[in-house]
């Protein structure tokens, strides 16, 4: 059986070398890849398809709340994604979950908690902590529209919500201003919003609750 390749995600250096260390000591075999922001995270998605399973940190560079875990779920499918966070408010859990994570590990969990729930859910199953937060009819209705988004339309709508127009989206994704303004119709109607300013509201509603 070849050696397992997992994707690290996380800003912070010193995080991702000690939850390489646990990986290490569960699975002797395996390689890592690491990304420190979204950006990274896109490439490291595109050069590796052998990944196995994405280790997620919600907070980094050019993420916007759950948009990264959105991002993989939707681009890429068949890669199960476990999301290791500092945020452990059970609504944070909850819409983790409902945004299509197949775990989620709190960052101050033990590093037997952390290998038991990276093997349960290489197995196939999902691994959560309890969870007092209830089901949010509201999430998955949102979900369920921005998984009809492509991912050009997705990293397009990104750009809205930080305020970009039309002209700098193109400059920023390398698209002719004209195929912008297709993406911006098709995402408006899509998510059912009637500005972009509605849309921005719908991308700020990604961001978790405070831990405070």
């Amino acid at each position: 059986m070849p050696a397992p390749t997992f994707l690290v995600a996380d800003d912070h250096p010193l995080f991702r070398t000690a939850l390489i260390q646990v990986l290490r000591e569960r699975f002797a075999q395996m390689r890592t890849v690491e990304a420190a922001s979204a950006a990274t995270l896109g490439t490291a998605l595109q050069e590796h398809p052998e990944l196995e399973l994405v280790l997620l940190d919600l907070a980094m560079p050019g993420a916007r709340g759950f948009s990264s875990l959105l991002h993989v779920r939707g681009e890429y499918p068949e890669i199960p994604v476990v999301v290791v966070s500092s945020n452990e408010h059970p609504r944070v859990i909850r819409r983790a979950q409902q945004f299509g994570a197949a775990g989620f590990i709190p960052k101050s969990a033990p590093a037997e908690d952390m290998a038991l729930a990276i093997e349960t859910v290489l197995d196939g199953g999902s691994w959560f902590p309890p969870m007092a937060a209830e089901r949010s009819e509201a999430d998955a209705a949102l979900a369920a529209k921005l998984a009809q988004l492509t991912p050009q339309q997705f990293r397009v709508l990104l750009c809205i919500a930080d305020g970009l127009l039309n002209k700098q989206i193109a400059h920023e994704l390398g698209l002719a201003e004209n195929t912008v303004k297709v993406h911006v119709t098709a995402i408006l109607k899509k998510l059912e919003c009637y500005s972009r300013t509605q849309a921005a509201v719908l991308v700020k509603s990604l961001e978790p609750e405070s831990t405070a």
